[in-house]
């Protein structure tokens, strides 16, 4: 069957027949399978975030990411650059093709590609309002989102869970699990329906800070985050209220007063998750990083003590981002000496930080 032919099949499938609880298999213990995350470490790569930003993934991103040995580029997308808000049942083939391309750069230059759907029919961290219908409400919002997945199931069917993963949906909000897990339930059980074996990565709730319990799906991985404290990781950041924070130094002290360093992030950020992974699970810190207005010393120490906490807790990570304010190419940071780098501006010194965590993480 062609893509445009499961498209319209799916249509109909989803529309005559709701999923049940029929394919939940195993147990909460059930790891992925042949898969082990935590030595995945790499970047949040943006080709796709944006509508206004919809270009094909950039080879040279892979080439550079396999040259240092990092081995992980996560695809946060808006389905808008492939679907329509006023057309949920819309594809734009040419799209999916450069989604499929970058998973065979991926496989080209060893580098697992997880998407991650930023924007989902229904749902985004960033102006959810502009959605028709909310996807934690309203069940067709949950149809089409489940309808999507479906369709890049199909497309990856028979992929290895080496070479591409699913993250289903960027940072739920402050969502009761009794809500949230039905809802992913129903998309989980669309994607395994068309494909049983893949590999499905949850996000945690609160923006991916807590760890999500009783959606026990075997075969899952859940993902959090790595910025807190977030009055230094957002220090001047346009999108959220920052105009009255303090210049952040190190140890960092918050507005409550609560100071800050590796062994506070420990026990705000790592021992939480750790009931999680008795049960099993696998965790993965799917985004992290610092805005480019804080200091760029304190920068590489928030950098060393949330490495050293990973390495200890043998956690992979993907930096938010490669290459903008986040990254260490072209962050248009005023406090570092660029190097000119193929084009590019690196920071080297944030650079060899990543570089050591992953010689370190060889031991």
């Amino acid at each position: 069957m062609n893509r445009r032919h499961f498209i319209q099949a799916t249509s109909t499938a989803i529309a005559a027949t709701p999923i049940t609880s029929s394919l939940k298999a195993g147990t909460a213990n059930a790891m992925a399978k042949d898969i082990d995350f935590s030595k995945f470490k790499g970047f949040n790569l943006l080709e796709k975030f944006w509508l206004d930003n919809n270009e094909p993934f950039k080879e040279e991103d892979f080439e550079m990411m396999a040259e240092w040995g990092f081995n992980f580029a996560r695809l946060p997308m808006s389905y808008w650059t492939w679907g329509d808000p006023k057309d949920w049942d819309y594809f734009d083939e040419t799209v999916l093709n450069e989604i499929e391309a970058a998973v065979d750069l991926g496989r080209q230059y060893g580098i697992h590609v997880n998407i991650n759907f930023h924007r989902a029919p229904g749902y985004c961290v960033n102006d959810g309002h502009l959605e028709p219908y909310q996807l934690f409400e309203d069940q067709i919002a949950v149809d089409a989102t489940r309808k999507h997945w479906m369709v890049f199931a199909e497309m990856f069917k028979g992929v290895s869970n080496e070479y591409v993963t699913f993250d289903m949906l960027n940072e739920p909000k402050d969502i009761p699990v009794e809500v949230h897990n039905p809802v992913m339930s129903q998309i989980i059980e669309g994607i395994r329906s068309v494909d049983p074996d893949r590999t499905i990565v949850v996000d945690g709730l609160r923006y991916g800070r807590d760890p999500i319990f009783g959606l026990d799906y075997p075969n899952m991985v859940q993902s959090t985050r790595g910025y807190d404290p977030f009055q230094l990781t957002h220090y001047k950041a346009g999108w959220v209220n920052s105009s009255n924070w303090p210049l952040p130094t190190w140890p960092f002290v918050d507005s409550s007063g609560k100071s800050w360093e590796a062994e506070e992030i420990w026990e705000d950020r790592i021992v939480p998750w750790q009931k999680l992974e008795a049960t099993g699970t696998q965790v993965h810190a799917g985004e992290w990083g610092v805005y480019k207005y804080t200091p760029h010393d304190v920068t590489l120490e928030f950098f060393k003590a949330n490495l050293s906490n990973w390495r200890k807790a043998r956690w992979g990570w993907a930096l938010w981002n490669l290459r903008g304010d986040f990254g260490f190419l072209n962050s248009g940071r005023a406090d570092v000496n660029y190097e000119k780098f193929h084009g590019h501006q690196l920071d080297r010194k944030m650079l060899e930080l990543l570089l050591e965590d992953l010689e370190l993480s060889k031991g």
